[in-house]
């Protein structure tokens, strides 16, 4: 077995003394001969809440990993939490991403556990490991348990959206409102709705990159730290067998993910997080892909937001893959997991337990339940609306638009008494884009005007650049592209401007003719709206961030690099 740790530990020279003492600490000289060295890359942090209990997580699978035959180092890297970095995590995915895939290259790393939880970690962990290309295994940190307010279950994410809108509406006192905060976050973990953290670690395990199984398991379930005392051993095992990234995750990958996405009601968050992983690892994916593959995949999978339920019901249900068992059919089945598998293959003693939770093939929430594609003349490159969250009524809809250059144009007038709006107004936000904001903020949920709240409206169709949290909900069409400040349409728009959304025909279009469009131009206060940032990271990000249509990564980073490091120290 040929290490590549082997390149710093291996020999009797300068060097290898060096890497070896330092390394030493009380370890035998064993340590280094010949044993898999296996970095966890932990994402905890005591700021980003989702995650704090991952170093728990860690010392199970360090556990795995010498029961194994390797050695393990728990190697901190970049986190991100949703709930507090300001202005949007999705401005550092790329840096945590392009961070990581550094620090696994320049150590002296064999192979890769993958520690996450929180919406953008598992989303910046596998982009780094499938660009450094070594055997890696995620390791998903769980979602908390459900919490509950006056009786009922309370979802994180979605029940705030929904008790503040009653709050604006004036049908929920503000205290009690103020209550239910210390009901909502019962436990360590994640979101326990079926939001963007949930989402993409189904995702991971869809694309075969987890132990089979695990996606789904409660963070305060034991069982979890099972999952990661076998993820450790197997982290050894994929690299006595040479079992790298690029030989799990396929185009057959990707269409599995795309299936899971559908049926499970997963956030359209995943949709950009997917077309990065992919575009790291060479692969062809494009929005129609989402559309073509998930066409006619039925939700099965009753959770907030798009339904009832919430994540820890999902895992005494079954669990995501006894979601994947009912469309096996749609399945591909060539796809491996990183047991060598095929995930197909692991569905066999997956079994629903709770119909409700999990409905049947037969019976379904919804018939056809896929991320829907949009295009047009506002959207040239693609949009996309996810229907399962959508009022059906809206699906095919007419109305005149009511713009806002930037979120805070939008905060300042949204609730303006005398906003010219009604509930047929299409809302309009730019600037939210990943140029424009720079980073694109999870706001195209935007909140309802509130004299239409108080009159009983609770949906209207929104257009926005930008993107929305995986727990929200509504007609919302997002990451449309190209964003208005990369010289889309959308810069153009202008109040009173008819717009079609007609999502079966899957058609966004702004009912301006050319010669009209052509004589516009944009207005100073859009300009002053984008981000314009001097200095740092903001300023890279601006310069070299793709479009949503390509998943939002740096043009510079996309494609493998591999693991082989250009120069040598000392």
């Amino acid at each position: 077995m040929n290490l590549r740790s082997d390149e710093w530990y291996g020999g009797d020279d300068r060097n290898s003394y060096i890497h070896r003492a330092w390394m030493r600490r009380g370890l035998p000289s064993s340590a280094f001969e010949g044993r898999p060295q296996i970095a966890i890359a932990n994402t905890a942090s005591d700021l980003t809440p989702c995650n704090a209990h991952l170093n728990e997580v860690a010392q199970s699978v360090k556990q795995g990993v010498y029961e194994a035959g390797g050695i393990p180092h728990n190697l901190p890297v970049v986190s991100l939490g949703e709930t507090n970095v300001r202005p949007t995590a999705m401005l550092w995915r790329n840096m945590a991403a392009m961070a990581m895939e550094e620090m696994f290259r320049a150590n002296p790393i064999d192979g890769l556990v993958l520690l996450g939880g929180c919406d953008k970690t598992i989303p910046a962990l596998l982009m780094a490991a499938a660009s450094v290309d070594l055997p890696a295994v995620v390791v998903p940190g769980g979602p908390m348990l459900n919490g509950t307010f006056r009786g009922a279950t309370l979802g994180c994410g979605t029940d705030v959206w929904k008790l503040s809108e009653e709050v604006r509406a004036g049908r929920l006192p503000r205290d009690t409102f103020l209550r239910s905060e210390s009901s909502m976050i019962r436990s360590r973990g994640h979101c326990n709705t079926m939001g963007t953290a949930s989402t993409m670690a189904i995702m991971a395990e869809a694309l075969g990159m987890t132990i089979p199984g695990i996606a789904g398991t409660p963070a305060a379930d034991a069982r979890l730290l099972e999952g990661a005392h076998t993820a450790g051993r197997l982290a050894v095992e994929l690299v006595q067998e040479d079992r790298t990234v690029s030989r799990v995750l396929t185009a057959g990958s990707f269409h599995n993910a795309i299936v899971a996405l559908a049926a499970c009601g997963g956030s359209t968050n995943a949709v950009v997080h997917l077309l990065a992983v992919a575009g790291r690892l060479g692969l062809e994916l494009g929005l129609e892909d989402f559309d073509r593959i998930g066409k006619d995949v039925p939700l099965l999978v009753n959770l907030q937001p798009a339904g009832t339920y919430l994540m820890e019901d999902l895992f005494r249900a079954g669990g995501p893959l006894a979601v994947l068992a009912q469309v096996r059919d749609l399945l591909d089945p060539q796809a491996v997991t990183v047991t060598g598998r095929p995930l197909v293959d692991e569905l066999d003693v997956h079994e629903v337990w709770d119909p409700e939770v999990i409905s049947s093939r037969e019976s379904p929430l919804i018939a056809d339940a896929g991320i829907a594609t949009l295009r047009g003349n506002l959207a040239p490159d693609g949009a996309i609306i996810k229907p399962a969250a959508a009022s059906p009524e809206l699906l095919v809809h007419r109305g005149r638009a009511v713009v806002f250059d930037s979120i805070e144009d939008f905060r300042a007038r949204i609730d303006d008494p005398d906003l010219d709006v009604d509930a047929s107004s299409v809302l309009v936000l730019r600037g939210c884009g990943p140029k424009g904001y720079p980073g694109m903020p999870e706001v195209a949920n935007m909140p309802l005007p509130q004299k239409l709240l108080e009159a009983g409206v609770r949906d209207m169709v929104r257009i926005c650049d930008g993107r929305m949290s995986g727990t929200a909900y509504g007609t919302v069409v997002l990451h449309v592209a190209p964003e208005a400040a990369a010289g889309g349409l959308l810069a153009l728009v202008q109040d009173g401007d008819e717009i079609l959304l007609d999502v079966p025909a899957r058609r966004l279009e702004l009912l301006v003719d050319d010669a009209e469009l052509a004589a516009r131009q944009v207005s100073a206060t859009t300009l002053e709206g984008y981000a314009d940032p001097a200095r740092g990271w903001e300023r890279l990000y601006v310069d070299h961030v793709l479009q949503a249509d390509r998943g939002a990564d740096l043009d510079f980073l996309v494609g493998r690099s591999g693991a082989v490091v250009g120069r040598e120290s000392h």
